[in-house]
């Protein structure tokens, strides 16, 4: 019994502490839980909510890019590196480009207008004929897109000179 009343007494006095949080004012887009700072700005108290604050990370610039983020902001680039990363751009599009036709003519070959030979054991099983035959369809088509799409961003490169 005397167990119990101390238990009783323990959660009496202890609950309200639990319960309890400080008053949280909100100043704009930020929170303070200091009465100084939320009366000199003329804060507003949040009632009814809790208020979950999280802090956005600091952006780190890389090593390599530091040199590059160095100009001001009014001012431009450094012409002679920006041509030479734009020469680096064309010459690296092109070369992909150059192995997707490459590759794309390499799957019409072996596409044979839709009629690919059979292997092994599609001559039993048809169904994966088939199968082979739309893989190697949309390979194709998959392929023509990245061409499509290498040949618009060289276009782009080339139309910002």
């Amino acid at each position: 019994m005397k167990k119990f009343i101390w238990i009783s007494l323990a959660v009496v006095v202890l609950a309200p502490a639990a319960y309890s949080q400080e008053r949280i004012y909100r100043c704009g887009n930020q929170y303070t839980n200091t009465l100084p700072e939320a009366g000199a700005q003329g804060c507003k108290v949040v009632e009814g909510a809790n208020v979950s604050v999280i802090t956005r990370p600091t952006r780190v610039v890389p090593v390599a890019n530091a040199a590059a983020n160095t100009a001001s902001p009014g001012q431009k680039p450094d012409v002679a590196a920006q041509k030479a990363r734009d020469s680096d751009s064309r010459l690296i599009l092109e070369s992909e480009l150059s192995r997707s036709r490459s590759r794309q003519h390499e799957l019409l070959k072996e596409y044979n207008n839709g009629e690919p030979e059979k292997m092994g054991s599609e001559g039993r099983n048809h169904q994966k004929y088939l199968d082979r035959v739309a893989d190697m369809k949309a390979n194709l088509a998959r392929n023509e897109n990245d061409m499509t799409a290498i040949q618009r961003e060289l276009t782009r490169l080339l139309a910002t000179k």
